[in-house]
């Protein structure tokens, strides 16, 4: 096969930290080669230093067998690489098509015109064109602040196959997508291959990349641990590599007590037809001290509405609040916090954390009230109570003034995590707990928030993925189409239960 890129002897380093140590790499044309590795592995960097959006230290990269070094991603877009990276890059108030066509706008003259204009009915006929062959049922013409997470995803991916690129890189495609949307994305990029086009894929879903790649690359700490063909390797191999060492796929074992019942300890949270139209209706449930209550369902189903809404950040249209007995108002985040509740969304580094600040200003924010005294921060209580949580939730970091948005996603979690925990949170939201955290981070997320629960604290948990659902849950609320559609008590639960009442089946 031809080789449409080679990455030879790549190397880059940050203050403190080594982010790519003599990497090399070869891209065929018309393969799928998935790059793996643990967050922090460096396959962001890398991604990075292809595309002119990092400068490499040391090393060079060959682009169709001439060396390139791209000084910006235009340049590189213009060469035929295209990167739709994990957090989206939409603009919200433009059309979904606009969005397609940014930089790019189909234009031409009118009779008598010395100006070009854009040709605003052939833009939203070919972003039809691109919809439907992804399978996006999405009117070109609706604003992007107006489509869910999933419908933007996708549209990422459409404005990407309007380039029409040589080389697609795509970090955690399927973060948003349900099984259905999965799917279909598999077809397209499969017939993408097919035309020649080649594809760099990355994710931490295991069951993608050997039902998907052609070939694998694994980083771990910066170096490249391996190159092989998906046929070579076997899931248990792959994680040896991107871990260092050999991790059980586990189903954690928590209490099995049978069917749908609320376990021993006491009632902290009580919701009674909870609603916010059109998002969410009539839910009603209970939560425990002490209990992991999990929530499933469809990409769309209400979830993330649900416990917003919750959490004061969206007002609800109607229903009741109880927190320990006392009915209570929440219209604010504010009053969520003051009332013991904590939420760490799905969009930890949009509305989660400070990027550009250090993990001790983000973990210190909640409480700077608590650790001042006489209208003065003391320096010295905050640092040690940051050192305190690096050091019990595992935080790698070189020290507590590493900017959160160098950190990898697992331990930006942590961050999240602490800062909740600082608070003295007795109810913790986890939307999405590791959306984009890597198989060894995720052992390690688990684990934190079994021993919240042993320690007392009541968990809501939102999660797409079934197994996890499954694993962490003592009873797990099924939503459809903004309703309750039941709620499994651990022993009973299954994939296919969840999935049922999920389709409504």
């Amino acid at each position: 096969m031809t080789q449409l890129l080679q990455v030879e002897h790549l190397s880059k380093a940050f203050p403190g930290v080594q982010a790519l140590d003599d990497v090399s790499l070869v891209v065929q044309a018309g393969e799928i080669h998935a790059l793996m590795g643990e967050n922090g592995a460096g396959k962001s960097t890398l991604v990075k230093i292809l595309v002119g959006a990092e400068r490499k230290d040391q090393g060079r990269i060959l682009w169709r067998g001439q060396e390139v070094a791209f000084n910006h991603p235009a340049q590189a877009r213009a060469a035929g690489i295209a990167v739709i990276y994990q957090e989206l890059a939409l603009i919200p108030w433009l059309s979904a098509a606009e969005n397609v066509f940014m930089g790019d706008l189909p234009a031409g003259r009118k009779a008598g015109r010395p100006w070009a204009e854009v040709d605003w009915k052939r833009m939203y006929a070919q972003a039809q064109e691109i919809f439907d062959r992804l399978g996006l049922q999405v009117d070109p013409h609706t604003e992007v602040w107006r489509l869910g997470v999933a419908q933007r995803q996708l549209l990422e991916i459409a404005r990407a196959l309007h380039r029409n690129a040589d080389l697609l890189i795509m970090d955690e495609p399927t973060a948003s997508l349900t099984e259905r949307e999965s799917a279909q994305l598999f077809r397209i990029l499969r017939d993408l291959k097919s035309r020649g086009t080649s594809i760099i894929y990355i994710s931490h879903h295991l069951e993608e990349v050997f039902a998907l790649a052609d070939r694998m690359t694994v980083l771990r700490d910066g170096r490249k641990v391996a190159e092989t063909a998906v046929a070579d390797c076997t899931p248990d191999q792959l994680i040896a590599w991107m871990v260092g060492r050999s991790i059980q796929h586990r189903q954690p074992q928590r209490r099995r007590a049978g069917p749908a019942k609320a376990p021993d300890g006491a009632e902290v949270l009580r919701v009674e037809g909870l609603t916010r139209e059109p998002a969410f209706r009539g839910i009603s449930f209970s939560l425990h001290r002490g209990e992991i209550l999990g929530i499933g369902g469809l990409v769309g189903a209400g979830r993330t509405e649900l416990v917003r809404a919750l959490f004061g950040a969206d007002r609800a249209d109607s229903g009741r609040i109880f927190v320990d007995g006392r009915e209570v108002r929440i219209a604010s985040p504010r009053e969520a916090i003051a009332l013991g509740m904590g939420l760490l969304t799905e969009d930890r580094k949009g509305q989660g954390l400070i990027l550009g600040h250090s993990i001790e200003d983000n973990v210190a924010l909640p409480v700077l009230s608590r650790l001042s005294r006489r209208g003065r921060i003391v320096n010295a209580r905050r640092s040690e109570m940051v050192d305190q949580y690096i050091r019990s939730l595992n935080i790698r970091t070189p020290s507590r003034e590493q900017a959160v948005g160098n950190l990898s996603g697992g331990n930006q979690q942590k961050v999240v995590l602490a800062k909740w925990l600082a608070t003295g949170a007795r109810i913790l939201i986890f939307d999405e707990p590791t959306r984009g955290i890597d198989v060894g981070a995720k052992e390690e997320i688990y684990q934190l928030i079994e021993d919240l629960a042993r320690r007392g604290v009541a968990v809501l948990m939102v999660s797409s993925e079934l197994p996890e659902l499954l694993a962490l849950s003592d009873r797990i609320l099924v939503m459809r189409e903004g309703r309750l559609a039941g709620v499994l008590g651990a022993a009973e639960a299954s994939e296919e239960k969840v999935m049922r009442l999920a389709m409504g089946q």
